[in-house]
Order: structure tokens, then sequence, then C-alpha cells
């Protein structure tokens, strides 16, 4: 199965190398097509880091990063502007939607700026496949918090993008619409094929994955695949020990 993100012993050290501290150090990783992947790992083992390193919106100090059968560890600002812009969608854990725009104009608008025209019909119909067919012309005051984290969800799809980052999607939800968010996410990898990288400090949540990795110390340490919540848990708990 060819990968949608390869990491190939990615280190990525803040301030000076000979006095810096490494939040990542030699991670490689891959990614296939089509899967969910899950990060965790105690706080500050490089989680949020590693997420960013692959989505472009971080350099690395050494190794590669390919995105969508892209080396993107060189590359320009201007292609990372566009690689991020229609190949990489990003749902943060606090949603980031602008106040004063419904719902639909929230969804269109990280296209409009991109040059893209997406029409109304697919505004519509993206949200629709979250379950919000009726609520395009509610503002982000008038949802609820799994509501607003379905259009921000929405907004990260409506480009198509070929892999998904989700940083703490779940973290700010109640646990009903925790549960409607990772189900709108399975659903995603299942039947579209969207490749999907979270991180996540939930094992819960983590469970919901193809796999998981952990981190520590900016190490990947461990890998599970076929996750249950308790193995989650036990070998978090390891290493948070």
């Amino acid at each position: 199965m060819r990968s949608a993100l390869e990491l190939h012993q990615v280190t990525r050290f803040h301030g000076p190398k000979s006095t810096g501290v490494a939040a990542l150090d030699d991670v490689s990783l891959s990614c296939p097509h089509g899967t969910w992947t899950a990060i965790m790992g105690p706080s500050g083992s490089g989680k949020s880091t590693l997420l960013h390193c692959a989505a472009g919106l971080d350099q690395v100090t050494s190794g590669r990063v390919v995105l969508a059968g892209r080396d993107i560890t060189t590359a320009p600002d201007s292609v990372l502007t566009e690689l991020r812009r229609r190949t990489v969608g990003f749902v943060f854990q606090n949603f980031n939607l602008i106040s004063s725009l419904t719902a639909e104009q929230n969804v269109a608008f990280p296209a409009k700026l991109a040059g893209v025209r997406v029409s109304r019909n697919d505004v519509r119909e993206v949200l629709a496949a979250v379950g919000l067919a009726d609520r395009g012309g509610h503002r982000p005051r008038e949802l609820s918090g799994g509501q607003q984290q379905r259009v921000a969800i929405a907004r990260a799809m409506i480009s198509r993008p070929a892999v998904l980052f989700a940083d703490e999607p779940t973290g700010a939800l109640d646990s009903g619409s925790a549960r409607t968010v990772l189900g709108l996410l399975r659903h995603m990898v299942r039947t579209a094929g969207q490749t999907i990288v979270m991180v996540t400090h939930d094992p819960a949540v983590a469970a919901g994955a193809d796999s998981v990795i952990f981190l520590a110390d900016g190490r990947l340490v461990d890998r599970l695949d076929r996750p249950t919540v308790h193995d989650v848990a036990e070998r978090l708990a390891k290493l948070e020990s």
C-alpha cells in the first residue's frame, strides 16, 4: 500500500543544534493511504512538533518529509503555502472558526483564500456529509461544540486533502460530541479512503485509529496496531511513569 506520509530520520531542534533541545530525535514513520494514525505520548514528548513538521507548518532540522509523494523537506515557503492550501487539511482542538461568518462561509473561506472556486452546492454537500445540512446559515455561537468541530472538519475537507491532520480534535468536546466526531472520522477513512494523522491524549480516542505510535523525549518508542483502549492506556501509563 502506498504511503500518504513518510518521515525519514527526522530531527527537529529548538535553538542551536549544539545547545538546543531535540523536540524530535531520529523519527521515521510511514502512514499508508487510507489509514488513521494516532500519535500519543507524555506532555512534551514531541507530538505537536511531529504533526507540524509532517504538515509543512514547521521545518525539520534534518531528515526528510514526504507528503502525498512529494518531498517537502526543503520546499520554499511559497510551495509549502500552496501545498497546505491544496493537499493538507488541518483540524484544531479549538475549532478556529470565524465568529462573524456562517457555517457555509467558514467552510468556503480557506478555499477562497487559496483562489480555489467552490460552489455553494459543494459547500452544502460537505456540510451534509458531516450531518449539518440544516446548519449552513448558523454562526458559530449558534452551534454546539460538536457542531462547530464538524464545521471545522468540513472546512478542512472542502479541498479534498491528501492527508487530514487533527490536533486534539475532541479535546474541547463533551463525551457525546466526541463520539460523533470520532464516528465521522472513521466513516471518512472507511468510505472515502481519507488518510488521517491525529494527536490525542485520550486512549479511548486513540483506540478508534488503525495504529497508535508513542513518543517519549522526541523519539518514537512504540507502536500498536489494531489498538484497544486497555492496551493504549497501559502503554501510555508506562511511558508517563
